[in-house]
C-alpha cells in the first residue's frame, strides 16, 4: 500500500486486526521484508504496520537532507494519518534509533518499544579508530593530490566509492548526504527520557552496534530490560528467531 507523506510516496504494510497497533521500523538500507519474521510473529494478536522509510524499499527518496528528526516526524505524520493514537514500537537498528527518539520526545505516543540491536550512539574512539582515520585521511591526500584528469569533485566521488565504509559505499545522491548526517547523531542525552516499558533485544557478537552499546541504552533508561541473545549478530532476531519470539511474546503479554 502506499500513502504521501512529504510529498514522498511511502510504501507501507497493514496485517492483523487487533485491537492495539503495533508500528515495525526496519534497520538503515534494509527494508520491509527484513522485518517481515517480527511481523509474523504478532499479527494475530496486533494490528501491525510495517514502513519502508524514505530512500528505502519501495518509498521514494526525501526530497531534502533528513535527519533523523525528520525521519521520527515522519512516522508520527504516518500514525495521525491511519489515525493511530498510540502504538507499541519495534525497532531494528535504524529503526530502533528513531523508535528511541519517538518514545523520548513524544511519549504520549508510545505504550512499549522494543529496541534490537539499536544505533543511535557515537562509538567508543579506540586507538585502533584514530588509527584509521588518519591512515584515511591520508591516503584521501595523496589520492586527490597526485591523481590526475579530474576535477575535485570527481576525485571525491571515486575516492569515497574505492575507499569509504560499506554503508557509504552503498548510498548514493542525497541518501549519501542524509548517511553522513545520521551517523554522527547521538540521541544518548535522550535516553533519559523514555519512561514507557522497554525491551533491549541485542546480539553477543554485533560488530555494528556493540553490545556495549546495549549496557548504556539499559542505564539511561529507567524502566527497561535487557536480553542478550548468544552467538549472534546484528540481526540476532534472525540468528535466533526461537529465542528472540518467546521473548517478545512475553514482554508483549
Amino acid at each position: 500500500m502506499e500513502i504521501i507523506i512529504d510529498d514522498i510516496k511511502i510504501n507501507y504494510i497493514e496485517e492483523g486486526s487487533g485491537e492495539e497497533t503495533v508500528i515495525v521500523l526496519h534497520g538503515w538500507g534494509a527494508s520491509i521484508p527484513t522485518i517481515i519474521p517480527i511481523v509474523n510473529l504478532i499479527k494475530n494478536r496486533y494490528k501491525v504496520y510495517a514502513i519502508d522509510l524514505p530512500g528505502f524499499g519501495e518509498s521514494e527518496e526525501p526530497k531534502r537532507v533528513y535527519d533523523s528528526f525528520d525521519y521520527a516526524n515522519l512516522v508520527l505524520e504516518f500514525m495521525e494519518k491511519m489515525d493511530i493514537e498510540k502504538s507499541i514500537f519495534i525497532g531494528h537498528s535504524y529503526g530502533g534509533k528513531l523508535s528511541a527518539i519517538i518514545s523520548s520526545l513524544y511519549p504520549e505516543k508510545v505504550d512499549k518499544t522494543v529496541l534490537i540491536d539499536a544505533s543511535g550512539l557515537i562509538p567508543k574512539r579506540t586507538l585502533g579508530y584514530y588509527l584509521r582515520v588518519y591512515s584515511f585521511k591520508t591516503l584521501k591526500f595523496f589520492y586527490t593530490k597526485f591523481i590526475s584528469g579530474d576535477t575535485e569533485d570527481e576525485k571525491m566521488k571515486k575516492f569515497y566509492s574505492k575507499f569509504g565504509s560499506d554503508d557509504y559505499r552503498d548510498t548514493e545522491g542525497i541518501m549519501r548526504k542524509i548517511f553522513v548526517t545520521v551517523v554522527n547523531e547521538d540521541i544518548k542525552p535522550l535516553l533519559k527520557d523514555i519512561k514507557c516499558p522497554t525491551l533491549l533485544i541485542w546480539g553477543d557478537k554485533d560488530e555494528a552496534t556493540p553490545l556495549y552499546m546495549a549496557e548504556v541504552f539499559e542505564e539511561e533508561i529507567e524502566d527497561s530490560g535487557l536480553v542478550v541473545l548468544k552467538d549472534t549478530g546484528h540481526y540476532s532476531y534472525l540468528d535466533d528467531y526461537g529465542t528472540f519470539s518467546a521473548v517478545l511474546n512475553s514482554f508483549l503479554q
